[in-house]
C-alpha cells in the first residue's frame, strides 16, 4: 500500500513566517489559448519539503548536491505525546529506552500536528525537539530527520539549534510531513524533491507498507 504524506500545494496555503506566499493563478486558457496551464508563484520551503544543508549552512550543500538515494529508504516511527508549545526530547522519543544503537536512515518524528497545519497555532507554539536528542538520532544513524511541524526547531525562536546539528552534520531535515501516526513502527520511506538546485524543493513523501 502507497500511504501520501504530503500536504497539498494549494494557492494561498500556509507556509513559514516570512516565506514567499503561494500563488497558483489562470496562465493559460483553453478557451483562449487551447490548453490549460496555471502560473505558480511560492518558495522553495512550501508544504512537504526537504531543508539541504545550504539552507542554514554557509557554503553546504544545495540539492543538487542531494541525491534520491539519501531520501528513500527504511524509516523508523517516532511517536511523542508532547503538549503545544513544548521541547520533546530522548525520553520523549524513547520513552522505555528500547531503541537500538543502529538506526535507519530516516527518522519520521509524529507529534499529530499535522492535524493543525491550516491552523494559526501551528507556527508559534507547535512542539519542537531538542537539539541533544537531534544529536543522538544523527549519532545513531539518522541521515534524514522528518516532522509533521513547520520546522523541529521552535518558530520565532532563537536561532535553529536542530537545523545546526542536523544541517551542519550534511544531513537532511524534511518538514510538514502528515499521517505519520498512521505508520507501522518501521516502514520504507521515499521523499521525491523537484529537481531545482538551491537550499531546499518540495517533495512527495511516500510511505510504502
Amino acid at each position: 500500500m502507497i500511504h501520501d504524506l504530503s500536504h497539498a500545494v494549494t494557492d494561498g496555503m500556509p507556509v513559514y513566517p516570512g516565506d514567499p506566499e503561494v500563488h497558483i493563478e489562470e496562465g493559460l486558457t483553453i478557451a483562449a489559448h487551447g490548453v490549460d496551464v496555471a502560473r505558480m508563484s511560492m518558495g522553495s520551503h512550501t508544504g512537504t519539503h526537504v531543508d539541504a544543508p545550504s539552507h542554514t549552512v554557509p557554503g553546504g550543500r544545495t540539492m543538487a548536491s542531494v541525491g534520491l538515494d539519501e531520501l528513500v529508504g527504511d524509516a523508523i516511527v517516532l511517536r511523542v505525546q508532547v503538549g503545544e508549545g513544548e521541547t520533546y526530547g530522548w525520553r520523549d522519543l524513547d520513552p522505555y529506552g528500547t531503541l537500538p544503537a543502529a538506526l535507519p536512515s530516516i527518522a519520521l518524528i509524529s507529534t499529530g500536528w499535522d492535524a493543525f497545519f491550516t491552523d494559526d497555532r501551528r507556527r508559534l507554539r507547535h512542539p519542537a525537539l531538542d537539539p541533544t536528542a537531534a544529536r543522538t538520532l544523527v549519532d545513531r544513524g539518522v541521515h534524514v530527520i522528518a516532522v509533521d511541524t513547520l520546522s523541529p526547531d521552535r518558530t520565532g525562536g532563537a536561532g535553529f539549534p536542530v537545523h545546526d546539528v542536523v544541517l551542519g552534520s550534511d544531513h537532511l531535515i524534511v518538514e510538514n510531513v502528515r499521517g505519520v501516526a498512521s505508520l507501522p513502527d518501521r516502514v520504507r520511506v521515499g521523499f521525491f524533491p523537484l529537481k531545482i538546485s538551491g537550499d531546499g524543493a518540495p517533495v512527495r513523501a511516500v510511505a510504502f507498507t
